[in-house]
């Protein structure tokens, strides 16, 4: 039988990996999008747009699509997809792993305020500075509503909605983006702070790298723990080394993959 694997994705190691597995022989692939931006780009395979009803709803899917794995290619701070997802495989039996780029580093010359949400961002930013770049996406707006006295530069995919701050500029933007766009932006808007969250990845690095050449603060909010007893592994090499796939094997050695438990529909039975 095919193996049939589901890529909860949104990230681009999620595209990626969607292309490599549909590249091989005999294997279904489907990716999931939650459908937060209007128009994602082009994904190899099967895709599904919007939510399963959490934990229990995607454990039904699961259960009758007949998946055999699944990868949670998320953004870092999906926190509750990915807890869903990891709950739906241990009640289906299913193998699950987490694709997570590695996080950011400091390096010398960083000036870093780490921080555990984006409420603690927040409280930090009134003592660091006046004109925040903030690139935390357009969904955790509402944290800094209330800081009025503050002027905002907010930079997302697609624009945000109320609650917000009142003072506020929005740059609707993709990246990935350079060193020399990140530059003209802190020195076009005269940014004196920079807030980000760990999501890892060069795409959206080059603002560290701008901010550290300009002796600018960085307030970064960090990931998420994943949750206990799910591994993780970096990229897409990973995932497919864990899956079994390698050159001269087929594409589903032996009975499934690692640590497989039974075949969906058991908690059923």
């Amino acid at each position: 039988m095919s193996p049939h694997i589901l890529i909860l994705g949104g990230t681009t190691e999620a595209r990626e990996l969607a292309t490599e597995l549909t590249a091989l022989p005999e294997v279904r692939v489907i990716t999931s999008l939650a459908g937060r931006v209007s128009r994602p780009g082009a994904l190899a395979g099967d895709v599904r747009i919007g939510g399963f009803g959490g934990a229990e709803g995607l454990a039904e899917w699961l259960w009758e699509h007949r998946v055999d794995a699944v990868i949670d290619a998320t953004h870092p701070f999906a926190e509750s997809i990915t807890a869903n997802a990891v709950r739906a495989a241990t009640d289906t039996g299913l193998p699950v792993v987490v694709l997570r780029r590695p996080g950011w580093r400091p390096v010398p010359g960083d000036r870093w305020h780490p921080v555990a949400s984006l409420g603690e961002a927040a409280e930090a930013l009134p003592g660091l500075g006046h004109r925040i770049l903030l690139t935390t996406g357009r969904l955790g707006l509402a944290a800094f509503a209330h800081l009025a006295q503050l002027h905002f530069v907010v930079r997302s995919v697609e624009p945000p909605e109320p609650p917000m701050p009142s003072d506020i500029d929005v740059l609707l933007a993709r990246g990935p983006f350079t060193l020399a766009d990140e530059t003209a932006l802190l020195r076009e808007h005269r940014i004196d702070v920079v807030v980000t969250k760990d999501s890892g990845g060069a795409a959206t690095a080059a603002k560290l790298t701008a901010a550290r050449e300009a002796g600018v603060p960085v307030v970064v909010v960090r990931r998420p723990p994943l949750p206990d007893g799910v591994g993780a592994v970096p990229d897409v090499a990973g995932v497919l080394e864990w899956l079994g796939f390698s050159a001269g094997r087929s594409p589903w050695p032996g009975d499934g993959p690692p640590c497989a438990g039974p075949r969906p529909g058991s908690w059923r039975s």
